[in-house]
This record gives C-alpha cells, structure tokens and sequence, in this order.
C-alpha cells in the first residue's frame, strides 16, 4: 500500500476492524517513512456471471434501478427498494461463492420483491422469466395466490 501522502510502498497497519455490514475491513496504517496516518479500506469483490459469459461486479445500484423500474408508478418508496437491495446483496453474499450466476440474482431478487408488491413482482418475473403468453402470467398469479383457484369474478 503506497503512502498518499510521500508515496513510499510501505505502511505498516496500526488497527484492523470491520465494517458495520461485514462486507468490507476498515484498516489504519502509519507510513515508516513520513510518519503520517491514513485508512484504508477493503471489500471483498462479488462477481456477477452473465448469460453470455462476461463477468462483472455484483452492483446493488443496479439491483435497485431494475426493481425500480418494475416498481414504477407503484406505492413503494426508496427506502424499500434500498432495503431490498440490501437483502439480495445479503443472501447473495451469504452463499458464500465469490461468483454467482446472474440467474441467483434474479431469483435472490424475486422473493422480497414478491413481499414487498406483487404487481411490482408480476412485472419483474414477467421479464426475467420471459413470459410469452397469459397463461404464464395466470400461473404466476396463481403462484402467489399460494397455489389456490381463483375464485369467482367480482360482480358489479
């Protein structure tokens, strides 16, 4: 780690603690040679496998702008879209693997979406699940209804 201040290439670590969320290690660092202090920071960095084979940085922003757009004209604020992003971020974290398919982020995204609003959800898997007719939207429908029949039409 090259000191910001004389740019020499030593540091020697004075403290180590992480982060509020665990994601990240805060570290403060003395420079042998000014003397000055500094922090760093490390994250771990989660990657991303797209369908076409790149690979690319797991982004919560990205989660949220997605949802976001499937939440659109919707009652649902950006402190739940950032909630949510946060717990995707956290079950895809919580895997453990360092590379996750972009497949997991969809499903990590489809149960606190569904949770948060089901119109919102239909949208979403409308598009990830690429839904071709009605009857894919009926059986999604029906998913959330827990598997029951749907009863009879409201008269009036």
């Amino acid at each position: 780690m090259h000191c910001p201040f004389c740019r020499n290439p030593d540091s020697r670590v004075i403290d180590s603690r992480s982060t509020e969320d665990g994601a990240a290690i805060r570290r403060r660092r003395s420079c042998p040679e000014c003397g000055k202090r500094f922090t760093t920071q490390e994250n771990v960095l989660l990657m991303v496998a797209k369908r076409s084979g790149v690979t690319e940085p797991f982004s919560r922003e990205k989660i949220i702008a997605g949802v976001r757009r499937a939440c659109q004209g919707r009652p649902v604020d950006e402190d739940a879209l950032a909630k949510l992003g946060q717990r995707v971020e956290e079950a895809i974290r919580g895997t453990g693997i360092a590379e996750i398919p972009s497949n997991e982020v969809g499903l990590a995204i489809l149960g606190p979406l569904g949770e948060l609003d089901e119109v919102a959800y239909l949208r979403f898997a409308s598009v990830y699940r690429s839904f071709e007719s009605l009857d894919d939207f009926a059986r999604e429908i029906e998913t959330l209804r827990g598997g029951q029949p749907a009863g009879p039409a409201p008269s009036g």
